[in-house]
Protein backbone atom coordinates (compact mmCIF):
# COMPACT_ATOMS: atom_id res chain seq x y z
CA UNK A 1 0.00 0.00 0.00
CA UNK A 2 1.73 3.13 -1.69
CA UNK A 3 1.40 6.52 -0.23
CA UNK A 4 1.98 10.44 -0.54
CA UNK A 5 5.17 11.05 1.71
CA UNK A 6 5.44 14.55 2.60
CA UNK A 7 9.50 15.13 3.35
CA UNK A 8 9.04 17.49 6.65
CA UNK A 9 7.46 15.11 7.99
CA UNK A 10 9.77 12.59 7.90
CA UNK A 11 12.39 12.60 11.46
CA UNK A 12 15.32 10.58 11.98
CA UNK A 13 16.55 9.27 15.42
CA UNK A 14 19.14 7.51 14.29
CA UNK A 15 22.35 7.74 17.72
CA UNK A 16 25.68 7.75 16.83
CA UNK A 17 29.22 9.46 15.81
CA UNK A 18 28.13 9.48 12.31
CA UNK A 19 25.03 11.92 11.47
CA UNK A 20 22.86 11.95 8.41
CA UNK A 21 22.23 14.48 5.93
CA UNK A 22 18.30 15.38 7.65
CA UNK A 23 19.98 14.63 10.80
CA UNK A 24 22.45 17.32 10.29
CA UNK A 25 19.99 19.85 9.33
CA UNK A 26 17.75 18.95 12.26
CA UNK A 27 20.22 19.90 14.77
CA UNK A 28 21.11 23.21 12.78
CA UNK A 29 17.27 23.77 12.92
CA UNK A 30 17.61 23.09 16.36
CA UNK A 31 20.52 25.35 17.21
CA UNK A 32 18.80 28.47 15.89
CA UNK A 33 15.47 27.88 17.09
CA UNK A 34 17.19 27.87 20.40
CA UNK A 35 19.32 30.44 20.05
CA UNK A 36 16.18 32.76 19.22
CA UNK A 37 14.30 31.77 21.95
CA UNK A 38 11.93 29.63 19.85
CA UNK A 39 12.54 26.49 21.22
CA UNK A 40 13.47 25.53 25.23
CA UNK A 41 16.39 22.86 24.68
CA UNK A 42 15.03 20.95 28.09
CA UNK A 43 11.24 20.57 26.07
CA UNK A 44 12.98 18.64 23.53
CA UNK A 45 14.84 16.47 26.32
CA UNK A 46 12.15 15.81 27.86
CA UNK A 47 10.05 14.90 24.27
CA UNK A 48 12.58 12.15 23.51
CA UNK A 49 12.80 11.16 26.83
CA UNK A 50 9.13 10.81 27.25
CA UNK A 51 9.07 8.67 23.97
CA UNK A 52 12.66 6.81 24.70
CA UNK A 53 11.79 5.29 28.54
CA UNK A 54 7.83 6.38 29.35
CA UNK A 55 5.60 5.64 25.88
CA UNK A 56 8.51 2.50 24.38
CA UNK A 57 5.95 0.17 22.78
CA UNK A 58 4.09 0.23 26.68
CA UNK A 59 0.85 2.01 24.66
CA UNK A 60 0.84 -0.55 21.85
CA UNK A 61 1.01 -3.55 24.00
CA UNK A 62 -1.84 -2.15 26.07
CA UNK A 63 -4.29 -2.09 23.38
CA UNK A 64 -3.09 -5.47 21.92
CA UNK A 65 -3.91 -7.01 25.08
CA UNK A 66 -7.34 -5.07 25.30
CA UNK A 67 -8.03 -6.95 21.69
CA UNK A 68 -6.87 -9.68 22.93
CA UNK A 69 -9.71 -10.48 25.70
CA UNK A 70 -12.16 -7.94 24.51
CA UNK A 71 -14.21 -8.80 20.94
CA UNK A 72 -15.81 -5.26 20.92
CA UNK A 73 -12.78 -3.61 21.07
CA UNK A 74 -11.29 -5.57 19.02
CA UNK A 75 -13.97 -4.89 16.32
CA UNK A 76 -13.81 -1.22 16.84
CA UNK A 77 -9.95 -1.47 16.74
CA UNK A 78 -10.28 -3.22 13.29
CA UNK A 79 -12.68 -0.82 12.27
CA UNK A 80 -10.99 2.37 12.87
CA UNK A 81 -7.92 2.38 15.58
CA UNK A 82 -7.55 5.90 15.52
CA UNK A 83 -11.18 6.18 16.79
CA UNK A 84 -10.64 3.08 18.83
CA UNK A 85 -7.54 4.15 20.87
CA UNK A 86 -8.87 7.46 21.13
CA UNK A 87 -11.34 5.83 23.35
CA UNK A 88 -8.88 4.82 25.76
CA UNK A 89 -7.24 8.37 25.91
CA UNK A 90 -4.41 8.03 23.39
CA UNK A 91 -4.79 10.94 20.85
CA UNK A 92 -2.33 10.72 17.97
CA UNK A 93 0.33 13.56 17.47
CA UNK A 94 1.85 12.01 14.37
CA UNK A 95 0.04 10.94 11.32
CA UNK A 96 -3.55 11.59 10.79
CA UNK A 97 -4.94 7.98 10.86
CA UNK A 98 -4.05 4.87 12.36
CA UNK A 99 -5.16 1.39 10.76
CA UNK A 100 -4.36 -2.17 12.65
CA UNK A 101 -4.11 -5.09 10.33
CA UNK A 102 -4.73 -8.74 11.99
CA UNK A 103 -2.55 -11.75 12.00
CA UNK A 104 -4.41 -14.69 11.72
CA UNK A 105 -3.32 -18.58 11.13
CA UNK A 106 -3.40 -18.01 7.36
CA UNK A 107 -1.92 -13.98 7.09
CA UNK A 108 1.04 -12.37 8.17
CA UNK A 109 1.29 -8.68 8.15
CA UNK A 110 4.50 -6.86 8.59
CA UNK A 111 5.25 -2.99 8.38
CA UNK A 112 7.64 -0.87 6.38
CA UNK A 113 8.13 2.53 5.18
CA UNK A 114 9.97 2.51 2.07
CA UNK A 115 10.37 6.16 1.59
CA UNK A 116 11.91 6.70 5.27
CA UNK A 117 10.77 5.87 8.57
CA UNK A 118 7.27 6.96 9.32
CA UNK A 119 6.29 4.57 12.15
CA UNK A 120 3.54 4.98 15.12
CA UNK A 121 5.32 6.79 17.87
CA UNK A 122 2.59 6.94 20.24
CA UNK A 123 1.74 3.56 19.71
CA UNK A 124 5.65 1.86 19.89
CA UNK A 125 8.20 5.06 20.77
CA UNK A 126 10.86 5.72 18.74
CA UNK A 127 11.47 3.27 15.97
CA UNK A 128 14.36 1.21 16.32
CA UNK A 129 17.56 1.40 13.89
CA UNK A 130 16.62 -1.24 11.27
CA UNK A 131 13.15 0.04 10.46
CA UNK A 132 14.62 3.08 8.99
CA UNK A 133 18.02 1.46 7.78
CA UNK A 134 17.78 0.87 3.52
CA UNK A 135 17.86 -3.08 3.76
CA UNK A 136 14.99 -3.34 6.05
CA UNK A 137 13.04 -0.90 3.91
CA UNK A 138 13.98 -2.47 0.43
CA UNK A 139 14.02 -6.44 1.40
CA UNK A 140 10.77 -5.97 3.51
CA UNK A 141 8.78 -5.40 0.02
CA UNK A 142 11.27 -7.82 -2.37
CA UNK A 143 11.60 -10.84 0.16
CA UNK A 144 9.42 -10.29 3.10
CA UNK A 145 9.77 -14.36 4.34
CA UNK A 146 13.07 -13.66 4.03
CA UNK A 147 13.55 -10.81 6.67
CA UNK A 148 11.40 -12.67 8.77
CA UNK A 149 13.59 -15.36 8.40
CA UNK A 150 16.58 -13.14 9.64
CA UNK A 151 14.42 -11.91 12.68
CA UNK A 152 13.93 -15.23 13.72
CA UNK A 153 10.12 -15.91 12.13
CA UNK A 154 9.55 -18.84 9.96
CA UNK A 155 5.61 -19.53 8.98
CA UNK A 156 4.48 -21.94 7.33
CA UNK A 157 4.48 -22.28 3.39
CA UNK A 158 0.96 -21.52 2.97
CA UNK A 159 0.88 -18.55 4.79
CA UNK A 160 0.14 -15.00 3.12
CA UNK A 161 2.95 -12.21 3.84
CA UNK A 162 1.23 -8.85 3.44
CA UNK A 163 3.40 -5.93 3.65
CA UNK A 164 1.97 -2.23 4.48
CA UNK A 165 3.70 0.82 3.53
CA UNK A 166 3.28 3.33 6.26
CA UNK A 167 2.89 6.83 5.25
CA UNK A 168 2.98 10.43 7.08
CA UNK A 169 -1.00 10.23 6.54
CA UNK A 170 -1.73 6.79 7.39
CA UNK A 171 0.50 4.73 10.12
CA UNK A 172 -0.26 0.68 10.49
CA UNK A 173 -0.08 -1.34 13.86
CA UNK A 174 0.05 -5.16 13.80
CA UNK A 175 -2.36 -7.18 15.94
CA UNK A 176 -0.17 -10.33 16.27
CA UNK A 177 -2.35 -13.70 17.09
CA UNK A 178 -2.42 -14.39 20.85
CA UNK A 179 -0.76 -17.16 21.93
CA UNK A 180 -1.43 -20.42 22.72
CA UNK A 181 -1.32 -20.89 26.98
CA UNK A 182 -2.32 -17.74 27.58
CA UNK A 183 -6.23 -18.51 28.71
CA UNK A 184 -7.15 -17.29 31.70
CA UNK A 185 -3.77 -14.37 31.72
CA UNK A 186 -5.19 -10.99 32.75
CA UNK A 187 -4.66 -7.86 30.86
CA UNK A 188 -1.75 -6.59 32.49
CA UNK A 189 0.00 -10.18 31.93
CA UNK A 190 -0.97 -10.23 28.63
CA UNK A 191 0.24 -6.65 27.94
CA UNK A 192 3.62 -7.52 29.06
CA UNK A 193 4.50 -10.45 26.44
CA UNK A 194 3.37 -7.87 23.38
CA UNK A 195 6.46 -6.93 22.01
CA UNK A 196 7.40 -3.65 19.49
CA UNK A 197 8.26 -5.94 16.96
CA UNK A 198 5.57 -7.80 17.03
CA UNK A 199 3.53 -5.18 16.22
CA UNK A 200 5.42 -4.36 13.43
CA UNK A 201 5.01 -7.88 12.59
CA UNK A 202 8.96 -8.85 12.66
CA UNK A 203 8.27 -10.52 15.69
CA UNK A 204 5.62 -12.99 17.40
CA UNK A 205 4.57 -13.08 20.81
CA UNK A 206 5.44 -15.90 22.97
CA UNK A 207 3.67 -17.20 25.93
CA UNK A 208 5.39 -16.89 28.57
CA UNK A 209 3.93 -15.75 31.59
CA UNK A 210 5.35 -12.78 33.61
CA UNK A 211 6.68 -12.77 37.07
Amino acid sequence: MAGKHDDHDHHDHDHGSELSDTQLRVRALETILTEKGYVDPKALDAIVEAYETKVGPHNGARVIAKAWIDPEFKKALLADATKAIAGLGHFSRVGDHLVAVENTPKTHNMIVCTLCSCYPWEMLGLPPVWYKAAPYRSRAVKDPRGVLADFGVTLPKDTEIRVWDSTAETRFLVVPMRPEGTQGWSEDQLAEIVTRDSMIGTGLPQAKRPA
